[in-house]
Formats: C-alpha cells, sequence, structure tokens
C-alpha cells in the first residue's frame, strides 16, 4: 500500500485538493488553537490549513511523497510551524493525554487495524479533546467519487460508536456530501460525520 500511495502523491496536481476537508473545517471554527495531530494527513491540505489559523500541528503519513507535497504547501504558504513524521500510523507511538485535537479524515483501515488504531487515538487525545472524523460508509460503493472499494474498510455509525465508546460523542451521523477535493474525491459521496470529546476524569 506505501508504494501505491507514494505514486499517487507522486503526480504534480494535489490529487485531493489544496483546500481542507469541509467538516474539518467547520468542527475547527471557533475554537480555541492548540496542539492538533493529523495521522494519514497525505498532502497536507488539513495541516496548512490549520497552522494557518494558529494550531500547532502534527501530521504523520508513511508516505514519501505525500511529506514532500505537504512541505512544499506550507512553504508556499510561509508555515514552518507543521511537524510532519514519515511512519506507519498503525505502528507509530502515540503520547497519551497530549492532543487538544485529532482529526481522522478519510482513513480507512481493515477491521483488525481500525479497532486498536481508534482505542490508540482515544489515549492520545487530552482530557476535554475533541476527535473529528469523516469516513466512506458501505453506501459509498455505489458512488464513483473515492474511497477504498473494499467493503471492510468502510465504516458505519454502529462501528464508530462502539469504536469510540470511551469519548463523550456530540455528533455521529450519516451524509451525503458533494465532495469537491480534487480528482479523486469529487461527486456524490456517503460518509460518516462524527465529533466526540473526552472526558475529564
Amino acid at each position: 500500500m506505501k508504494e501505491f500511495w507514494d505514486e499517487r502523491y507522486a503526480q504534480d496536481e494535489y490529487v485531493y485538493g489544496e483546500m481542507p476537508n469541509e467538516f474539518f473545517r467547520e468542527q475547527l471554527n471557533g475554537l480555541h488553537p492548540g496542539n492538533l495531530l493529523l495521522p494519514g494527513e497525505g498532502e497536507g491540505r488539513n495541516a496548512v490549513w490549520a497552522a494557518r489559523n494558529g494550531w500547532k500541528v502534527t501530521a504523520v503519513d508513511y508516505s514519501v511523497q505525500a511529506c514532500v507535497k505537504a512541505t512544499a504547501l506550507a512553504e508556499r504558504h510561509q508555515l514552518t510551524t507543521i511537524n510532519y513524521l514519515i511512519g506507519d500510523i498503525t505502528e507509530y507511538t502515540f503520547p497519551e493525554n497530549t492532543f487538544r485535537c485529532i482529526a481522522l479524515i478519510f482513513v480507512h483501515l481493515e477491521p483488525k487495524q481500525r479497532a486498536l488504531f481508534h482505542e490508540k487515538m482515544c489515549r492520545s487525545l487530552a482530557p476535554g479533546g475533541l476527535l473529528i472524523l469523516e469516513a466512506f460508509t458501505p453506501e459509498q460503493l455505489n458512488y464513483d467519487s473515492g474511497g477504498p472499494r473494499n467493503p471492510e474498510m468502510l465504516y458505519t455509525t454502529e462501528m464508530l460508536s462502539n469504536d469510540f465508546q470511551s469519548l463523550d460523542l456530540k455528533l455521529l451521523q450519516t451524509t451525503k456530501p458533494l465532495l469537491n477535493e480534487g480528482p479523486y474525491h469529487s461527486g456524490l459521496a456517503s460518509t460518516v460525520r462524527m465529533s466526540a470529546t473526552k472526558p475529564l476524569s
């Protein structure tokens, strides 16, 4: 899979666009900036937008090409505050009780990896911190607007409610957005959106 993503990100254009994910932007608007974790960040569109709005960003992706393009995008906006790490997010050791916000934007994992990784994200979130997630649902197989073709890597509200049961859910719903996120996320889609906070104690 690493080779697949390196090849995709090696294209000159930003294959998921340069603007932030709409749900991510909406959820962060109005929040006091702090430290933000973006696993599977890809080409940096969300990281750069957040850093421009005062967030201290740590991004992780195992694609070297993704890091190259994210760094170029940050430099274009005269940003030097993004900490972009290269590594497998399922194996990476994240500090616990640390991040004011964690955003998982179209981070799709196989079932065994998914549950363990989501548990790890709950531990890394600081008490009172916010977790944001948008992912494709199984119904996305009816659309050609992006996402995995493996149904086991698509998410449902029930699945996420179980994975994040240690958090306090603020929003968990399926939606049909019209995506305009570069050539690989374009058109009508079926996604699940979630925001949840970690209890203070």
